[in-house]
């Protein structure tokens, strides 16, 4: 799974790896096979709607101190 982040933490978890940092796009590549990364779904997941069990990017981005690049701003 991949992330593009316009800034994250000084030291990311040992699931984490940042691939690319070019022109202020920061691209994250995350090992969700990692235990520790299934341990922070399981703690972050909700109930998105009603029956379906899910994590919102921004809550996993929000725990791991992520900046989003939100797609939805204007150029």
């Amino acid at each position: 799974m991949k992330l593009y982040a316009k800034s994250i933490p000084v030291t990311l978890p040992n699931w984490a790896t940042v691939i690319s940092n070019d022109a202020g796009l920061i691209e994250v590549e995350i090992n969700d096979e990692s235990p520790g990364f299934h341990s922070i779904l399981e703690e972050l997941a909700t109930e998105i709607e009603p029956g379906i069990i899910g994590v919102k990017a921004g809550d996993l981005c929000q725990r791991l101190s992520i900046e989003m690049i939100d797609t939805s701003e204007e150029n």
